[in-house]
């Protein structure tokens, strides 16, 4: 290649990315969109091309790295063009990701964590992407494959080797599809019981056709007396957030959607985009209506992006019959929504962070206070619900307050959409009341031989046989939704090492306890499994992670020794079978073999005493 073309490519490229950025009018507060947009273009962001990125927008060249480095689905080394992403989630590996990885490994030529030569291709693993009930599953590019196997591998790589595309793999006429039909082509939702609330038929507009009959503090009264608490794990009370954000003193104010269900075995929300994406922006416009938003911002995890088209649609359809956007049902009442995709980073399923990535920076947590109901996006009153509270928002409006406080269990009202995955024979999406037992919904699932369940995924509580009578509820065992079934072949030590392993990687990396403290969970893990743990380290495992939930900065850190800390609790027998006591004063975790393994490479030789088959 000569300087001249050289210099014409870059040429080009300064092109692109300055369009790039108009079109968000160079608003480093839509740095995400910009990033993905060059990401996909040009499939990395150099340092000269985050040079140009931060001109553009005002900003330093390092705070644009900051926010490249931040995100795995934003590289600063060539991808191939196209990128595969397999799923590493723990489900994904007992339902054999481990084959299927070597099948792509032979059949690109290259290892997990390499690109081609040609650059055509990069092969990577990711943690979950929410596609538990269809395992084992990968991303190409934007496509989804689900249910893979070695043989589908070799036809997957052998056509993109023929130079088909991605979306040829769902359907030669992938580009004359719905964008309904192409999601659901992709991905199956896996409804296996339809509840009253949200999978039941629904009707149009009628929780909004209502709201725009009320006064924003009837709204409130109404969602106040259903008893509706957020669905995404916390159960703060929702009447309660409106009232305060609406109370704050403010010219504007913000509705966001927290589409970023990033804990492994959950999958309720990407059902309910599917399905029900009218109802989910019908309950954010009910929300505004209530709190006086003008506002609103859909964050869609970048795992979902096959989505992206789905909601685009939606959201234009319902500007186009008035239902969104200026003067909404012919009222003095103004609200729109804008999509904002995430690219791949779990803690920005906590409130805060996905504040701070919504306003184009790293996922990090804020400090609270002040809460963002008062000072959140921009510093502007914000509310944040998932996707399941606001569409059981707008049910609310349509049949009643009452009608939903009876469904359910003593303080958790309504009903409870359940991901329910792992070693059973109907995983799925199972929408019932508050207040079934896990015996009960296992038996619904095909799962009666579980001999442990991890009910709200890697962040909640593992149980065993003899709790499954516990029922799920807000005060017994909450879950934001997922269930987890593992038998009695599933190594249970394994499974917390990989849940440990998830959470040191999705650390966010600002507070020393939760960037440092899961590692060294993740190592004493490791040497239970390795049968050289001690008795004191059971007491040491326990005051760690009490040191960790005590002092870190928000929810990943207070929830993240939760694998550890109930499986200590309910399954003892297992820690307590590969703990040695010390002999001699000798601690069973020291290891000689590993301790000269160093010695053994750099000299070049085995070692005349520690190596028993030496003289052989």
């Amino acid at each position: 290649m000569d300087a001249a073309t050289d210099r014409e490519l870059r040429r080009e490229d300064a092109e692109r990315i300055a369009a790039i950025c108009a079109d968000v009018g160079d608003d480093p507060h839509r740095m995400m969109d910009i990033l993905r947009a060059v990401q996909d273009d040009l499939r990395w962001i150099s340092p000269p091309v985050m040079q140009l990125i931060a001109d553009r927008a005002g900003l330093s060249r390092i705070a644009v790295e900051g926010v490249v480095s931040f995100y795995a689905f934003l590289s600063q080394v060539p991808k191939g063009r196209i990128t595969i992403r397999l799923c590493d989630d723990i489900i994904d590996r007992f339902a054999g990701m481990p084959a299927v990885a070597a099948a792509f490994e032979a059949a690109l030529g290259i290892k997990v964590g390499e690109t081609s030569a040609d650059g055509a291709v990069s092969l990577e693993y990711t943690p979950c992407i929410g596609l538990c009930d269809q395992a084992p599953a990968a991303m190409v590019n934007d496509i989804v494959l689900t249910q893979l196997t070695p043989d589908r591998v070799a036809e997957v790589a052998a056509a993109l080797r023929g130079g088909q595309r991605p979306e040829d793999l769902i359907s030669h006429e992938f580009d004359d599809l719905s964008p309904h039909d192409r999601a659901t082509r992709q991905v199956k939702n896996n409804i296996r019981h339809a509840g009253a609330s949200l999978l039941c038929p629904v009707p149009d507009g009628a929780g909004l056709q209502r709201a725009l009959d009320m006064t924003p503090g009837r709204i409130i009264e109404e969602i106040e007396a259903s008893g509706l608490r957020g669905c995404g794990g916390a159960g703060f009370a929702t009447g309660r957030k409106w009232r305060f954000a609406a109370a704050a003193e403010a010219e504007r104010r913000v509705i966001i959607c927290n589409a970023d269900e990033g804990e492994p075995g959950t999958f309720k929300d990407r059902v309910l985009l599917t399905e029900r994406p009218h109802l989910l922006i019908e309950g954010m416009t009910i929300a505004a209506r209530a709190v006086g938003a003008t506002d609103g911002i859909l964050y869609l995890r970048g795992e979902y992006v096959y989505l992206r088209e789905l909601i685009e649609e939606v959201l234009q359809d319902r500007r186009d019959r008035g239902l969104l956007g200026q003067g909404i049902g012919g009222a003095e009442f103004d609200f729109d929504i804008r999509l904002q995709l995430g690219a791949g980073a779990y803690i920005c399923g906590e409130e805060g962070a996905l504040i701070s990535s919504c306003e184009g920076l790293p996922g990090e947590p804020k400090t609270r206070p002040p809460f963002p109901v008062t000072q959140g996006y921009l510093g502007l009153p914000t509310v944040v619900n998932n996707v399941e509270t606001f569409c059981h928002a707008a049910r609310i409006l349509d049949k009643g307050a009452q009608w939903f406080f009876d469904m359910g269990h003593e303080g958790s009202h309504g009903t409870k959409l359940f991901s329910v995955s792992g070693d059973c024979l109907n995983p799925g999406i199972y929408e019932l009341p508050y207040g079934l037992s896990v015996r009960d919904l296992l038996a619904m699932a095909g799962g009666e031989d579980a001999a442990a369940v991890a009910v709200g995924g890697a962040s909640g509580t593992m149980i065993a046989r003899d709790q499954f009578d516990r029922t799920l509820s807000f005060d017994d065992l909450s879950t934001a939704g997922a269930v987890v079934i593992f038998n009695g072949s599933r190594n249970i030590l394994e499974i917390v090492e990989y849940y440990m392993s998830f959470f040191v990687h999705e650390s966010c990396g600002y507070c020393t306890p939760c960037r440092v403290g899961n590692v060294f969970l993740q190592k004493a893990i490791g040497k239970f499994r390795d049968g050289l743990a001690n008795p004191e380290d059971i007491d040491y495992l326990k005051d760690l992670s009490g040191t960790i939930i005590e002092t870190s900065r928000c929810g990943l850190g207070t929830t993240s020794p939760n694998p550890i800390l109930t499986t200590l609790e309910n399954f003892p027998l297992i820690y307590a079978a590969t703990v040695k006591p010390s002999k001699d004063r000798i601690r069973a975790s020291f290891d000689i073999q590993s301790a000269i393994d160093s010695a053994r490479h750099l000299a070049k030789r085995r070692s005349t005493i520690f190596d028993e088959d030496f003289s052989k």
